[in-house]
């Protein structure tokens, strides 16, 4: 019995609608994970995100363990509790975050200095799975080597062995039964190597796998044939998750492809910049032309910003630098994506989904 079991309740294609039961409740997909890097996303609470329909939230454990520490988050009983969250929780490994500090890696694992204090620290798959341990989440994730790209093959090819042989020591160091550990698939955009990524992680026969390394700067058109490969090698019973992918239109290639999981932190941090996710493509809030306009950001959208709030309302709060503006199409942009995950259940159910694909990618693509 693994920790995290899916029972699929819709197929179009290769598109599934699912729900999957972890340890501590359950989770529909495809769902939208928002991102509480530092233990809230940025600007709102857990009384939002839930009030936004949102099932699972993402925890960043670099973060975390440098600030407060994942003792402290013990203390509190785990990440839910500490952070007043009643939904399911994901922490990822930390690994991205220590990738893109240039830091000194080795066979045996990473060494990395804060971006806090500059301090020198060391991580391991083995400190990875206990600091989440720690942390409490529902879901962990296996350390990772997230190469960039473009990156020379040989580059590409270590990364995988790294990350193939970090993932068994994961498996090996992992205790917690109440929580399950998802092994990571990388590769770049070579399918061969995807395909070979997926097949090694898969006979490690984790909870559930993450894809990793994509959306780094290739374009869609490389990303798509390498998740495609990576998800023809790994089990249907399984939850599939592309981490850090969120713009609307490579949400709906994916789930195509039989993705079941996603997070990004886009939708927030150009929510607090002004930009809104709409029906129409993306809208500037701050443009000149909406001064006087009393329309919802989206009218198709259900969100409690849209049902309260005009455009005129939220420009001005841009213009004399108001934060709440932020908040605002923070929150809009969340629920705008959460009902986009609801839009494709509903279509795969229904057998329309590619329909519904066209329609995003008509506007996004």
């Amino acid at each position: 019995m693994h920790p995290v079991s899916i029972t699929i309740e819709g197929i179009d294609g290769a598109a599934r609608a699912t729900t999957a039961t972890t340890a501590n409740g359950t989770y529909r997909t495809p769902c939208f994970m928002p991102v509480g890097t530092r233990g809230a996303v940025k600007y709102l609470s857990a009384a939002d995100y839930a009030r936004l329909g949102a099932e699972i939230v993402l925890g960043n454990t670099y973060h975390l363990m440098l600030r407060p520490g994942a003792a402290t988050v013990a203390a509190f009983g785990g990440l839910g509790a500490f952070t007043g969250w009643k939904g399911l929780t994901l922490t990822d490994s930390g690994g991205f975050q220590v990738f893109s500090l240039d830091p000194k890696v080795d066979d045996d694992g990473v060494t990395f200095k804060s971006t806090y204090d500059g301090s020198s620290h060391r991580f391991t798959p083995e400190i990875a799975v206990h600091t989440q341990e720690l942390l409490g989440a529902d879901i962990q994730m296996v350390l990772d080597v997230c190469p960039p790209l473009p990156s020379p093959p040989e580059v590409i090819r270590l990364a995988l062995e790294r990350t193939s042989a970090w993932a068994a020591r994961a498996k090996v160091a992992h205790q917690r039964t109440d929580q399950a550990l998802f092994g990571i698939v990388q590769g770049g955009i070579s399918e061969a190597m995807r395909a070979e990524s997926a097949r090694r992680t898969a006979d490690l026969d984790f909870d559930g796998y993450g894809i990793g390394g994509l959306s780094v700067g290739e374009t869609r058109s490389e990303m798509i044939p390498a998740l495609a490969a990576a998800i023809a090698g790994l089990p249907a019973d399984r939850p599939r998750y592309l981490m850090g992918v969120g713009d609307p239109a490579s949400l709906v290639e994916a789930v195509g492809l039989g993705v079941d999981q996603f997070d990004c932190v886009m939708q927030t941090r150009i929510g607090r910049h002004g930009t809104a996710l709409t029906a129409g493509g993306k809208l500037h809030v701050k443009n000149a032309r909406h001064a006087l306009s009393d329309d919802p950001i989206d009218s198709t959208c259900s969100c409690e910003v849209c049902a309260n709030h005009s455009l005129g309302y939220i420009r001005h709060l841009f213009q004399v630098g108001e934060p709440t503006a932020s908040r605002l199409v923070s929150i809009h942009n969340l629920g705008w994506t959460l009902q986009l995950m609801e839009r494709m259940r509903a279509a795969i159910a229904t057998g329309t989904f590619a329909g519904l694909r066209r329609e995003v990618l008509a506007i996004w693509g």
